[in-house]
């Protein structure tokens, strides 16, 4: 039976919401995570699209344990090199687009302004390099791609770092987070909205001039770790009935096998202007994503 989206990475923070979402946009979806399909795996890549035979996929599926890339280079490179190239393939042989989700660690972090979508790409470890691969690949396969770069995903559902913090804070008094890294949250709710956006645009046969490249999109605005720490608490205190105390710390001072951008804020014009998809403040997202997650705790 065929549908309006095929996904994958079905479990994730990304794809969660896609799939509670797609009936609002009036998409028919099928999303399957790790353990119906392996990206990495072409022919497994090329049934599972042909029995699903979608107008349109999203590659929400990617290796995303930065430090462990550091020491599983290979894996990381298979699930975020060669499953777009595999997804792409498929798409070119269909004649159908895809979206894929790539990242803000393509860049090495050291600009003084936000990046914008032509900028020199350098990343710092391997799992910024798979993800570059990944678009080289997707663009190297398949002219009607559409290749989204975000950062600092959090989410009602899955890990990450916002529920961390809940966690720590209801166990601790004290924390220390990282204050010189800056970046702009991301709710995957929004950006699913912002997928689905997209996806619904390309089944209208927006022209491919206008529709087609890389774009940026994350939350509006910008904040360090530690700043993101401070207003997650500022917000949940209430709810959770204690503060911890939050101390700035430097990268230095938290050392990890991979090397994080201290520069992550990614310029989103380009989206805003060709699609008309613009940025909710990071601190309106967050707040509803508590809301929800504090609700159900």
């Amino acid at each position: 039976m065929s549908c309006d989206v095929f996904v994958t990475g079905a479990g994730g923070q990304v794809a969660w919401e896609l799939e509670r979402r797609a009936a609002a946009a009036k998409l028919s979806i099928k999303a399957l995570g790790i353990e119906q399909l392996d990206i990495a795996d072409a022919k497994a890549v090329h049934a599972a699209v042909t029995a699903a035979a979608p107008k349109v996929i999203i590659n929400a599926a990617a290796y995303t344990a930065v430090d462990k890339a550091e020491s599983e280079k290979d894996l990381a490179f298979a699930v975020n090199r060669d499953g777009p190239a595999h997804l792409a393939a498929a798409c070119s042989t269909r004649d159908i687009p895809l979206v894929h989700i790539s990242t803000d660690y393509v860049f090495d972090g050291q600009s003084g302004r936000p990046y914008f979508e032509d900028d020199a790409t350098r990343p710092l470890g391997v799992y910024g390099e798979s993800k570059l691969a990944g678009e080289a690949a997707v663009r190297a396969f398949l002219d009607r791609h559409v290749i989204i770069r975000t950062a600092w995903v959090y989410g009602v559902h899955g890990h990450n770092f916002v529920k961390t913090m809940l966690r720590l804070g209801a166990e601790r008094d004290f924390l220390r987070v990282v204050a010189d890294q800056r970046g702009a949250p991301t709710f995957a709710g929004d950006l699913a909205e912002t997928l689905l956006t997209l996806s619904c645009r390309l089944l209208n046969e927006v022209p491919p001039g206008e529709a087609y490249g890389t774009f940026h999109y994350t939350g509006g605005g910008s904040v360090t770790w530690h700043g993101f720490a401070e207003k997650i608490f500022d917000l949940a205190a209430p709810k959770l009935g204690r503060r911890p105390k939050v101390d700035a710390i430097t990268t230095a001072e938290y050392p990890t096998p991979a090397k994080r951008p201290a520069n992550s804020v990614l310029d989103c014009s380009k989206i805003a202007h060709v699609h008309g998809i613009m940025q909710r403040p990071w601190e309106a997202a967050l707040q509803e994503m508590l809301a929800e997650t504090l609700s159900v705790n």
